[in-house]
């Protein structure tokens, strides 16, 4: 006997080791990702050959760019993305914070006009081809920008992730110049409605009879999930839905000596997590529910109709099937294999 157990305790230690090492070479993998540099050129041709100016401070630490875009700086230099960069590089460098999302500045400041003591007439109002505007790149340059920063953290799963495929953009949930939200960035104070632009069917079930608390501003959608990606189905948190749950109600992770099959499987095969009409987010009212699965064991499989409805009968009053079968999640009772007690 000891030598299996020797055996077995070996061969979990062999795909211990195993795991971690796969762990070990992703995360490698994906550092190399992050913080790569932008391809200016690829984003826009016409900035080809293009060199980083370092925009210099000029009189009242005004910046080159400060001539033409004053209150597009003042409105940045409100936010989060300025105070960051100031705290890291310095206050007379952070004119450079310019070049880190719009590209390099030689060819820009050139075609408007600003060549060493010169500067532009302010009532001429010039196209500039030379720069990269938010406005006109496509979302994937939009990403690749912001990673140069944020590929870490929470956002390290980004790539590969169910909104970067459906081609969202960090600016559809984010603001970048103009302050709008306090939390996280958000173009919205509430951070549900960020989500509900796109997710309007999890918005009506909001409204339903029984919810999680998100109304009330005790939860929110990131709670459960991680929009910018994860490993986990519908980019939630931990790997499988079960997990997720478990956060909050861990007295339903057991170990149970009796498991309901379809319980410990999946939390949603009975419960809607955004939102029901019935008793504890459930899919549908018992018996119902139940007899999807239960139907020609111990009980009559016919569904329950209104001459049933006595006081001997309690199928369908109260509970239903929780009546007599209360602990449907699992039993640590010796003599609870019908989840009875």
């Amino acid at each position: 006997m000891g030598y299996f157990l020797n055996q077995f305790k070996l061969k979990n230690r062999k795909i211990l080791i195993s795991i971690l090492t796969l762990v070990f070479v992703l995360g490698i993998a994906i550092e190399a990702f992050a913080g790569k540099k932008v391809n200016w050129s690829a984003i826009n041709p016409l900035m080809k050959g293009a060199t980083s100016v370092g925009l210099s401070s000029m009189e009242d630490d005004e910046t080159e760019c400060f001539l033409c875009h004053k209150d597009y700086i003042k409105s940045f230099g409100k936010t989060k993305h300025a105070k960051a960069y100031i705290a890291k590089h310095g206050e007379g460098k952070v004119g450079s914070s310019c070049e880190t999302c719009h590209g390099p500045m030689s060819l820009h400041l050139k075609e408007v006009g600003i060549t060493g003591d010169s500067i532009p007439n302010p009532g001429i109002k010039i196209k500039a081809k030379h720069v990269v505007s938010f406005k006109k790149i496509s979302p994937m340059a939009k990403n690749a920008i912001c990673l140069q920063c944020h590929e870490k953290n929470s956002v390290l799963q980004w790539r590969g992730s169910a909104h970067r495929d459906s081609g969202i953009s960090c600016d559809n949930c984010h603001y970048v110049t103009q302050r709008k939200g306090k939390r996280g960035l958000l173009i919205k104070e509430d951070p549900k409605k960020v989500c509900f632009q796109c997710h309007r069917e999890q918005k009506s079930k909001l409204l339903k009879i029984s919810r999680k608390p998100l109304r009330e501003g005790k939860q929110d959608c990131s709670s459960c999930h991680n929009p910018h990606g994860s490993f986990g189905p519908s980019l939630l948190k931990k790997a499988t839905v079960n997990e997720t749950c478990y956060m909050c109600h861990r007295e339903k992770r057991g170990p149970l000596i009796w498991e309901h099959a379809p319980v410990r499987e999946n939390c949603s095969n009975c419960h809607d997590p955004h939102g029901s009409n019935f008793i504890g987010m459930l899919k549908q009212k018992a018996p119902y529910l139940c007899q999807q699965c239960h139907m020609d064991v111990f009980h009559s499989s016919s569904l329950y109709g209104s001459s049933q409805l006595n006081s001997a009968d309690s199928r369908l009053i109260g509970k239903s099937c929780m009546n007599c079968h209360s602990l449907v999640h699992g039993s640590n009772h010796p003599s609870g294999a019908r989840f009875q007690r």
